[in-house]
């Protein structure tokens, strides 16, 4: 099993709190895992065994307690009196109304409670409307390189780095050794999985061709600048008619499984956050190659798209910078720290070296400025700009 440290300790800062910890990512990315690696910490520190309520509401056993009322009763009734007891509910948004029994849990004094979720919807709609402002989230991703290096095997560096852009990420992944066709099986279990359960129907969607469509196009243009009326068009214009409507609704959908991740612009030079276009980036790009060949895969926009993830792991609030005649692939802010990054497979091509050069030297204020690369030898610094490895930045050698 692979330890994923940093979340353990972060779910573990807030045990005994008067918060509910709800834990949330794409369907398998090791929710469930966390969680049941938090209980066994618990039984190491001397809670009770009794003192802990584990239910995953997608196993067939816990079926009636996706009735809201069944549920509640049930945790009351194996609530241990005057201890404290933790109450972890795994995929809570399987039971209709589950944030009236979380609520009624977190007003009792003796009841730490936390919850896992494969829908953003339910921080935006069905946790946030009754539950403001008594909840923290901790957003999971599938496993960093880090991570996929403890359980990768012994080939290079090099090697594993190929494997991780081409197979993925998923934790599971690794249990295939490398053989392709049980990925390729996995893989395609899991997308069906996610597609039909987490956004056809939880979202009502009818026409499943349409919103398939949808997602080859947003796959097949990860850091492309998009707008719903342009796949709308582009679909249109090949025999899939789709109203700009309904690709907006399929484009939530998206994003609300965790899919994918909609990445808005932000105007470097008037420092304000702009509405109209956003680029895409799939959580899994072994998902990505699955779906529509791995010989398909645009280098540059998968290099993009891993250090998006990056950013975005490490805590970076991450945007598509606008400047003046040019874009920079990403703005982050983290605290007070801002940080512009361009991402290129290669600079040692002088035109190349120049375009994604430009937009950085066009910035004027005193904030630091990184190209990361698939290249190692090449200079560190460029008037200012910062050079990383993609691997060095991958493994915490470099940092932004």
């Amino acid at each position: 099993m692979i330890i994923r440290h940093g979340y353990l300790e972060k779910i573990k800062s807030y045990k005994d709190m008067q918060l509910i910890k709800v834990v949330t990512g794409i369907r398998r990315c090791g929710k469930s895992t966390l969680l049941k690696l938090y209980k066994d910490d618990l039984l190491r520190d001397g809670v009770d065994e009794k003192q802990i309520i584990f239910i995953n509401l997608e196993e067939k056993e816990n079926e009636a307690l996706k009735n809201v009322d069944a549920l509640y009763d049930y945790i009351t009734g194996n609530l241990v009196k005057d201890e404290m007891n933790y109450v972890f509910i795994d995929e809570v948004q399987e039971c209709k109304n589950f944030q009236t029994a979380v609520d009624s849990l977190f007003i009792k004094d003796n009841v730490d409670i936390y919850i896992t979720g494969s829908n953003a919807h339910m921080l935006s709609g069905e946790l946030a409307t009754l539950l403001s402002g008594r909840y923290v989230t901790i957003e999971m991703l599938p496993l960093s390189f880090v991570e996929y290096l403890q359980g990768a095997g012994e080939d290079s560096i090099e090697s594993k780095y190929r494997d991780y852009l081409r197979f993925g990420s998923f934790p599971f992944v690794l249990q295939f050794k490398g053989n392709e066709e049980q990925i390729r099986n996995y893989l395609d279990g899991l997308y069906n999985t996610i597609f039909r359960k987490d956004i056809v129907r939880r979202n009502g969607i009818q026409n499943e061709d349409a919103l398939e469509s949808v997602t080859r196009f947003v796959f097949d243009n990860i850091g492309n600048l998009v707008t719903s009326k342009k796949i709308s068009d582009t679909l249109t214009s090949n025999n899939c008619k789709v109203s700009q409507p309904t690709v907006e609704g399929y484009l939530k959908a998206l994003a609300d499984s965790f899919f994918v991740y909609r990445v808005t612009r932000y105007d470097v030079k008037g420092k304000q956050y702009l509405k109209s276009m956003a680029k895409y980036y799939v959580t899994d790009l072994g998902m990505r190659n699955n779906l529509l060949g791995y010989k398909s895969s645009n280098r540059g926009a998968v290099l993009e798209n891993t250090v998006f993830l990056e950013l975005i792991r490490r805590g970076y609030k991450v945007f598509i910078g606008k400047v003046e005649n040019g874009e920079i692939d990403f703005v982050v802010f983290k605290g007070s720290e801002t940080v512009y990054i361009q991402v290129a497979e290669s600079i040692k091509d002088e035109a190349v070296f120049e375009r994604e050069m430009k937009p950085l030297r066009t910035v004027k204020d005193f904030n630091k400025r990184v190209v990361i690369t698939t290249d190692y030898d090449v200079n560190e610094s460029y008037d200012g700009i910062r050079h990383i490895n993609i691997i060095d930045f991958l493994l915490g050698k470099k940092n932004i």
